[in-house]
């Protein structure tokens, strides 16, 4: 959404091509969660082409219903805009970053206040166009779910008072917007989002549910080496990833990727190793798979490989393994880069087939 938004103001693919989390398979994937450090570059960007109100205006327009996928939903399909608002903020983690990203709400009998709270480290110029989208975001999910246009009351924004705010005019749709308040607020009559809306009964129930299981599921994003590892763990469990697809999929040489894994500490050999003990162990203890599908599955040539392999992660044989498994028991896990025996040569013990 903020590269979309970029674009549009201006900013060159070439500017944010090498941020965290900006690989198109992870921007349309839900359980990736992009680095607060990568939106934040983005709206660095886009107030180098545009004053902060204009950019917290594009990246408005650009946030049509269902960009944020789940969070979207979980904010329009409630009984009344106000529990869309709670859900909204319940499971903000599902939109940003929750180390950083706060939503309040207070509720009084005649008005309801949201205020956004951005911890993060931020530009005076950043922080003000964070802001003013955040809170444009959610009334637009507002008025979305009344499907009528609502108007606040009153906005409150912490920034200085721009030489023009007719964006946030546009925006908000109000001209009673405070500047240099401590608060970044929308408030609204309590009337407005307490009435309730055409809605299917337990639509709201079943969101949650599932947006419990994909935070639990969620993937974050801190460093190339997070990226790395879910780009080498994208490839099917039919298949043994090689240097040279995972290094295209990256849109990287071998070379460079071998560069980069030998810059934080690791190589190739090492983090293809932890992905095939991930693989076998969660094959042989969460399937009924033969022994000789795992082995081949997890790049071995044959099950003895497999046996001996498993013996040397966990310290049990394969069927102490799946009988633990069997009986409910959680099995043990290798860490996710267990370091293989150095100049230990695997192919004579059933190693990989392809090591790229």
């Amino acid at each position: 959404m903020n590269i979309a938004a970029a674009r549009r103001i201006g900013v060159t693919p070439a500017k944010y091509a090498d941020l965290l989390g900006t690989a198109p398979a992870l921007l349309a994937g839900d359980r990736y969660r992009t680095p607060a450090s990568t939106n934040i570059r983005l709206w660095e960007l886009m107030i180098l082409q545009a004053p902060w109100h204009e950019a917290a205006l594009r990246m408005a327009q650009e946030s049509a219903l269902g960009s944020f996928g789940l969070w979207d939903y979980l904010a329009t399909q409630a009984a009344t805009p106000l529990e869309g608002l709670r859900d909204a903020a319940r499971y903000l983690a599902a939109l940003g970053d929750s180390g950083t990203e706060t939503l309040h709400i207070e509720e009084t009998e005649r008005h309801v206040t949201i205020s956004h709270v951005n911890a993060a480290d931020l530009s005076d110029e950043v922080a003000s166009a964070i802001r003013a989208y955040a809170l444009g975001l959610f009334l637009q999910r507002v008025r979305e779910t009344a499907r009528r246009a609502i108007t606040p009351t009153r906005v409150t924004l912490a920034s200085r008072v721009p030489r023009t705010h007719q964006a946030l005019v546009e925006l908000y749709g109000t001209r009673a917007i405070d500047f240099t308040s401590p608060v970044n607020s929308l408030t609204f009559k309590a009337a407005d989002l307490t009435t309730p809306q055409p809605h299917a009964p337990g639509l709201s129930a079943l969101l949650r549910r599932h947006a419990d299981q994909t935070l639990s599921d969620a993937i974050p994003l801190h460093t190339w080496l997070d990226i790395f590892r879910t780009a080498l763990r994208a490839t099917p469990d039919t298949e043994i990833p090689t240097l040279r697809a995972t290094a295209q999929r990256m849109s990287l040489s071998t070379r460079t990727l071998q560069r980069r894994l030998g810059e934080h500490h690791t190589t190739w050999s090492d983090e293809l190793q932890a992905m095939r003990s991930e693989r076998a162990l969660r094959l042989l203890t969460s399937t009924d798979m033969t022994l000789g599908s795992v082995a081949r599955h997890a790049g071995y040539a044959d099950p003895g490989g497999l046996r001996r392999a498993v013996q040397r992660w966990t310290g049990q044989p394969v069927a102490a393994l799946r009988a633990h498994s069997d009986d409910g028991h959680p099995t043990e896990l290798p860490s996710p880069s267990p370091a293989p025996e150095r100049g230990k040569d695997t192919r004579h013990h059933g190693g990989p087939k392809d090591r790229g």
